[in-house]
């Protein structure tokens, strides 16, 4: 028996052994095949043999597809694996808050110019720097060359990381950073920013007219830069990102389809309040919004603008949109979220998944399936409770999924 246990131990890592080595041809094999992208993208020879000499892919990384690794993988992504009241907890937002309000002074008059130039104001900036990398204060890991050659290798979304592989050897190439300061993410974000290497050629600013762009060391040149991504992916200047609500009578989660706006005033019309402690201007009052409830019945209600999704452009987690929106609202003074968000138990990845599966054969999902509990995912649930004649919450848990399952 003790035999046989070793035996198949001694099989397994040969095994092991054997498809590491066969991705490391692999990993040869790519990089010899996509020299012809980069010559193409203006990298020469020289760079690419340069920086790609003894390279080899960090198969540590999540979100590959690798033999042996199935089914969604968020590994590091608390924006997905978090609930609204673990992520949203109110202590470190006030603790992020007062730090915020501190750099708002310190970089007050840059602040001031960049919303002059851009339309956005100085507490969303400080928002997502804070959330991105604790106003500087967060370690950036990875080798940035490295993370975007694996994910361009065996990642989930080859095409876009094989360009932004490209494009880092481009920054090398053309002397923006050095290959020891180009630190990133698992999922190759860069700088003060974390912004991709193709953000950085399409939003940075140099704004402090060093004659560089600068979002690893210079603070005016980073904020600058979030502030023209805002700007370039449809910031609208004076309208809220958001309004917490009281739904009317009659209105659920199942009526939070992001497809379905209306302007401010007209949900107001209908009987929705808003809380909180906000008023709403006359350019809100007059912007499309819809309805989101990011928690469900567990939780408060939005009616969220395009300034919403001019954040999600930024990081496509509703949670993150949740996170800096609300921070830059502390961050001016704003109160805390009046409806408290429920402890409630979130199902798995790998539950969330078989949630969206069940949810596909009923009909009512016809998204990815990914193991993210996103909007599409929370409405699909709240429908099939409706259809179903069930307390409708939206909330993906062990217990819808039962339900989904003992309805086969």
């Amino acid at each position: 028996m003790r035999h046989s246990v070793l035996t198949l131990i001694a099989v397994a890592l040969f095994q092991g052994f054997a498809s590491q080595a066969v991705l490391a041809q692999d990993f040869g094999a790519f990089l010899n095949g996509i020299r012809a992208e980069a010559s193409s993208a203006g990298v020469t020879a020289a760079t690419f043999d340069a920086e790609t000499a003894g390279l080899t892919p960090d198969l540590s990384l999540p979100n590959l597809d690798l033999p042996g690794r199935r089914g969604p993988s968020n590994a590091g992504q608390s924006e997905f694996t978090q609930t609204p009241a673990q992520y949203l907890a109110p202590k470190a937002l006030a603790a992020q808050a007062a730090r915020g309000r501190q750099y708002l002074a310190r970089h007050k008059q840059a602040l001031v110019a960049i919303e002059r130039r851009y339309g956005v104001p100085g507490s969303v900036v400080l928002a997502i720097w804070g959330r991105e990398t604790a106003f500087g204060a967060a370690k950036v890991p990875y080798d940035a060359v490295r993370v975007l050659a694996t994910q361009a290798f065996v990642g989930r979304r080859k095409a876009e990381f094989r360009q932004e592989f490209l494009l880092a050897l481009k920054m090398l190439q053309d002397g923006v950073v050095t290959r020891s300061a180009l630190r990133s993410s698992w999922a190759g974000a860069i700088g003060l920013t974390q912004m991709l290497p193709s953000q950085y050629y399409k939003y940075g600013v140099d704004f402090d007219g060093s004659g560089r762009v600068d979002i690893w060391t210079s603070e005016t040149d980073a904020l600058a830069s979030i502030a023209n991504h805002l700007a370039g992916e449809g910031w609208v200047r004076g309208l809220d990102w958001a309004l917490e609500v009281n739904p009317a009578a009659g209105f659920t989660c199942g009526h939070a389809d992001p497809e379905q706006a209306m302007t401010v005033a007209q949900w107001l019309a209908r009987g929705f309040t808003v809380i909180g402690g906000k008023t709403p201007s006359a350019t809100d009052r007059a912007a499309q919004a819809s309805l989101f409830m990011p928690a469900g019945a567990y939780g408060p209600a939005f009616l969220i603008t395009r300034n919403y999704y001019a954040l999600k452009a930024y990081n496509f987690s509703d949670l993150y949109v949740l996170y800096v929106g609300h921070l830059a609202d502390l961050i001016d003074g704003g109160r805390p979220f009046a409806t408290p968000w429920q402890g409630m138990k979130q199902a798995s990845t790998a539950g969330i998944a078989a949630i969206q599966r069940e949810l596909t054969r009923h009909g009512h999902y016809a998204e990815t399936i990914d193991g993210r509990a996103g909007m599409r995912t929370r409405l699909a649930i709240g429908l099939y409770q409706e259809a179903r004649g069930l307390p409708v919450d939206c909330w993906p848990g062990e217990a819808v999924l039962k339900a989904l399952q003992a309805a086969r």
